[in-house]
């Protein structure tokens, strides 16, 4: 193995997340970039031959972008091995089989509690053997509430440092979701308006059209709120409604974020009527027809999960004081939409005789397709005032990478300015707290909604 090559070792690699993201994210990062390598080693409890596995890598290579001839070399070098991480024994013997822990990744793709498992066992071996730089990327959810981010945190900070450990978000990894620092703060028509003197409200959306795709194992357990509110979408409205950073570096970035962060709460202080839950029933979604989300397999109906939330918050900080925020994402919809908008207040004054007061103007920025849309005022009745709107639209150009080729980039490059920072992933809890608590005490009614609709009717 070459000196600059570095070692990817996903814990897990049998499973959907490593064929279906994870390693055609890494044939995109290759295809960019030829000068660097990477060894491919996956990890898992169940057997699995080698040439099945190198056959699942090279395929997988290829469908992100990589050359065959690329895909053919990655997989040759690559090895799956059959252990069982959980276990201090297994653990070490993979610990020792590794060429240079200072250049190794330990991906971790397994549930959350399998995950924790793991840490805790590597804190033990730890202190037999030298981690070295070893780093290790975590996926979402990153604990199950604040009190076990807390713990979780703690318990990592006992072996790795801050800038040894990337808490994955894919959102972040997003060109368009890093491009609202470019909007924000390099446009002088942008920056001067970001605040509550201009902006009215605020919503930031990720509706899919897309039903449960047999992720009933992790989706039944988490829901709408706690898969996109809780990471995703908190993160994004950190990066819309956080100060101007001096300099782009992550930890400048991260404590702009977490201040932010830190004065949201749900709006009015009241978790129960400033959230809505709800779960699809059948119908047709993109000319597909969907079960009832409680007749989907694996689904058990008695958690009560939720396929759609919304989230009011509010911001006690003098740029947003007073301006309603809205968090919305679901499955099943009537159409996808990924995107961040911003009302605009209504012109302070008219002049008389434009035929009416003149509508709000719109930002909207599509994370998907990559997108931006300014909506302004104008005449349309032609020698006569009768105001109307029109849309200004950029497309903002294909992506260089995908979510996880960026991801993967970071965290091979030891740039951690899009993974999430310790106090960031608590924040984010102790937002979401209140309202899961509230939905579990049943305060909080479970409306429904037909598969390919825009949601329960009562909420238009």
């Amino acid at each position: 193995m070459s000196q600059d090559c570095q070692t990817l070792v996903v814990l897990g690699a049998s499973g959907n997340l490593t064929s279906r993201l994870l390693l055609p994210g890494l044939g995109k990062l290759l295809a960019g970039d030829e000068a660097r390598q990477v060894d491919v080693w996956g990890v898992g409890r169940e057997p699995m031959e080698a040439a099945a596995w190198g056959a699942r890598v090279s395929s997988a290579l290829v469908r992100g972008g990589c050359s065959e001839d690329r895909a053919i070399e990655v997989a040759s070098t690559s090895r799956f091995l059959t252990l069982d991480v959980t276990d201090p024994d297994h653990l070490s013997d993979l610990l020792g089989r590794l060429p240079d822990r200072d250049r190794t990744v330990l991906y971790f793709a397994v549930p959350p509690r399998v995950t924790e498992q793991v840490c805790r066992q590597l804190l033990a071996v730890s202190a037999h053997h030298d981690l070295g730089g070893l780093r290790l990327a975590l996926e979402k959810p990153f604990g199950e509430n604040l009190e076990h981010a807390r713990e979780l945190n703690a318990l990592l900070g006992q072996f790795r440092s801050e800038d040894q450990v990337f808490r994955v978000d894919h959102f972040l990894g997003d060109s368009q979701v890093l491009n609202l620092l470019a909007l924000r703060f390099a446009n002088r028509l942008f920056e001067p308006i970001w605040s509550s003197a201009h902006v009215e409200r605020i919503y930031i959306v990720a509706d899919e059209t897309i039903a449960l795709e047999g992720r009933a194992g992790y989706y039944d357990g988490a829901g709408a709120l706690i898969d996109m509110l809780q990471s995703h979408l908190l993160l994004v409205l950190a990066l819309v409604t956080m100060e101007e950073p001096a300099r782009l570096e992550p930890r400048v970035v991260h404590d702009l974020m977490s201040h932010v962060l830190s004065v949201t709460q749900v709006r009015g202080g009241d978790p129960v009527n400033a959230s809505r839950r709800a779960r699809y029933t059948a119908g047709t979604s993109q000319g597909r027809q969907v079960p009832s989300y409680v007749d989907e397999p694996g689904v058990d109906p008695s958690r009560e999960t939720e396929t759609l939330a919304e989230l009011n918050l509010e911001i006690a900080s003098r740029r947003w004081s007073g301006v309603p925020i809205r968090l919305r994402s679901g499955k099943a919809l009537g159409r996808d939409r990924r995107q961040v908008k911003l009302i605009l207040k209504p012109v302070e004054f008219a002049p008389h005789g434009m035929g009416g007061y003149p509508p709000a103007n719109a930002l909207t920025i599509n994370l998907t397709p990559d997108e931006i849309t300014v909506r302004i005022v104008t005449n349309q009745g032609g020698g006569r005032f009768r105001l109307g709107t029109a849309d200004l639209q950029a497309a903002l150009g294909e992506k260089a990478l995908t979510p996880y080729s960026e991801v993967l980039a970071a965290i091979l490059d030891g740039n951690p300015l899009i993974s999430v920072r310790s106090d960031l992933a608590e924040e984010c809890w102790r937002i979401c707290d209140p309202v899961l608590e509230a939905w579990r005490k049943g305060a909080v009614p479970m409306d429904e909604y037909p598969a390919g609709s825009d949601g329960p009717e009562a909420w238009s």
